[in-house]
């Protein structure tokens, strides 16, 4: 709420037309800043973090598919890499059985120029072998003795006399190093049959899968259906170690699962079943590793989103803070034209009830001056009269108090009439220590302290003597009624405002006015002296120094006292 404070504070003061309420309106103008903030940053803001949340989603769906489709794109390759690498292996094999006779085939030079043509147009075998159906190797092409081996009891050669084709898993066997066999089965005319079978080196598909430019995070490797290692891995250990994860399960396409957990962390799986082989292939990245890219994207987006909605409310409040103190500008300006329209309309009630008082009080006076005028006539002009000195004396008394009765009601006309400004060059020095004149005996008596503070070098104004004098008469009688005996200090201070007005100053230590109460106090017929106020003082105050052309407004702090100013100009435009 500091803010709020700041762009619309309390009113301190209250002016000639004071702004009833002003507490009040404040707070109107702080909630009114505040539900119109709100309701157009929310009408703002929202797409924003709609659009905001919604790229977010959109983002790091993309950048999941993207790595989703990497990684089953790379499967993808690589299953064709493989599926073609062991197809023509077994289609050279097959070809070689097909367009061989056992015969050619048994035959140990035929063999090895056969095996080396293997090697040197395709690459990859370790050494070829032929068996017969009794499962003994009639011939071998390879750096190991192992012509006249007989397989008939191994698993891979009742398999193969069923299937045609055989490729095993790797295994270390009698050459006591990782391979595979690839296997194939020729039918005889005789119902007999014979086989052509190649030791493949893993080496190859570890070529293979190093071709891959794996980065860092990622690993890639084969596993065959008992989860043995076939290949090395980089997170889950060496070839022919097991796999320590559960066998994904079989498919006949390219499957990604995400998230994979492994070892409590999140990953990215994607696995293939190699067909006419029992390898499995899979890769597996790191997930928050793989995702480096959003996170910092995500960053850049976060950071968009706060700088924009920052950068928004700034411009909200802005312009909020504009247009709230224009609307209250307006609301003030207008407030004080019906609050002038509603004092004119009492003061010219006022004063016609003044003018048909001061007509009937005329009409007495007028008698009673005329008679004692009469009677003061008759006793100067009778030589004899009795105690004439004492009469004439008596009769003057009554000649003044009819003139001062004259004078009051000459001043109550001026709410009826606009009575002409007797202007004169006015020393207000000299005018404020003559209205404290008339006042002097009151302020002895009562030990009331009075302090006058006159800057240096106070111009001299133009303006209507009598009038300033009941001003300050009035204000002066005010102060001397709130402040208390022994204890009353009245300050009045004279000071240049520029060069085209002059503000005097009277403030008092008396109890001071409630701000429910200081609102009101021009309100003709407003007073707090219960029983002998008529609440007229202030408000003739407020018409006299608003027909001069100056203004006054009042502060006032409970407890502290009370600070008239009355702001006149050095020269009346109209003078």
């Amino acid at each position: 709420m500091s803010i709020l404070k700041k762009l619309f504070p309390e009113e301190t003061q209250t002016f000639i037309s004071p702004d009833s309420g002003s507490r009040d309106h404040s707070l109107q103008y702080r909630r009114l800043w505040l539900y119109t903030v709100l309701i157009t940053a929310f009408v703002s803001l929202l797409p924003l973090i709609i659009m905001t949340v919604v790229n977010y989603y959109q983002y790091r769906k993309a950048f999941q598919d993207e790595l989703r489709y990497r990684v089953e794109r790379l499967t993808t390759n690589t299953k064709r890499t493989l599926e073609h690498y062991l197809t023509e292996r077994i289609a050279a094999l097959t070809f070689i059985i097909n367009d061989n006779s056992f015969e050619e085939l048994c035959h140990q030079e035929k063999l090895s120029t056969t095996f080396k043509i293997l090697k040197k147009s395709i690459g990859g075998f370790i050494d070829l072998g032929v068996i017969d159906s009794d499962g003994s190797q009639c011939s071998y092409a390879g750096p190991y003795a192992l012509e006249g081996k007989n397989y008939k009891g191994q698993d891979w050669f009742h398999e193969i006399s069923f299937r045609g084709v055989y490729v095993s898993d790797v295994f270390m066997g009698y050459r006591k190093f990782p391979h595979l066999v690839i296997a194939v089965k020729h039918e005889r005319n005789n119902d007999d049959f014979h086989v052509l079978r190649a030791t493949i080196d893993v080496e190859v598909l570890n070529v293979q899968i190093s071709l891959l430019g794996l980065k860092p995070f990622s690993d890639a490797f084969i596993i065959n259906r008992e989860g043995v290692l076939q290949t090395s891995s980089r997170f889950f250990g060496k070839v022919l170690q097991r796999f320590p994860l559960s066998i994904p399960p079989i498919s006949e396409k390219i499957e990604v699962i995400d998230p994979y957990e492994i070892k409590g962390e999140d990953y990215l799986m994607g696995y293939t079943y190699i067909s006419q082989s029992p390898f499995i292939f899979l890769v597996v990245k790191h997930h928050a590793t793989a995702m480096q890219n959003w996170f910092t994207l995500r960053t850049e987006l976060i950071g968009f989103f706060a700088v924009s909605m920052i950068i928004i409310l700034l411009l909200i409040m802005g312009f909020v803070s504009y247009m709230t103190r224009r609307i209250r500008e307006a609301d003030q300006k207008k407030a004080t034209a019906f609050h002038n329209i509603e004092y004119t309309s009492k003061l010219a009630s006022i004063g016609r009830l003044a003018a048909g008082v001061a007509h009937e009080i005329n009409n007495p006076t007028a008698i009673i001056n005329e008679k004692a005028g009469l009677v003061k006539d008759l006793v100067s002009f009778t030589p004899d009269f009795p105690r004439k000195e004492k009469m004439l004396k008596l009769i003057n008394s009554i000649l003044h108090s009819v003139e001062r009765i004259k004078n009051v009601t000459h001043r109550l006309l001026g709410f009826a009439k606009h009575m002409d400004i007797q202007a004169e060059t006015i020393n207000l020095d000299y005018l404020l220590k003559e209205v404290l004149g008339f006042l002097e005996k009151e302020t002895e008596f009562r030990n009331i302290k009075v302090f006058f503070h006159i800057s240096d070098n106070l111009p001299t104004i133009e303006s209507d003597r009598g009038q300033l004098q009941q001003v300050f008469l009035n204000i002066l009688n005010n102060a001397l009624q709130a402040v208390a005996d022994n204890k009353g200090e009245i300050d009045i201070v004279l000071e240049e405002k520029g060069t085209e007005k002059v503000e005097i100053a009277i403030s008092d230590n008396g109890p001071g006015i409630p701000e429910e109460t200081l609102k009101f106090i021009f309100e003709p017929f407003f007073t707090t002296k219960k029983g002998y106020g008529t609440g007229l003082g202030l408000s003739i105050t407020y018409g006299i120094v608003k027909k001069l052309d100056g203004d006054i407004f009042v502060t006032s702090q409970v407890g502290k006292g009370t600070s008239f100013t009355v702001s006149l100009p050095v020269k009346r435009p109209n003078i």
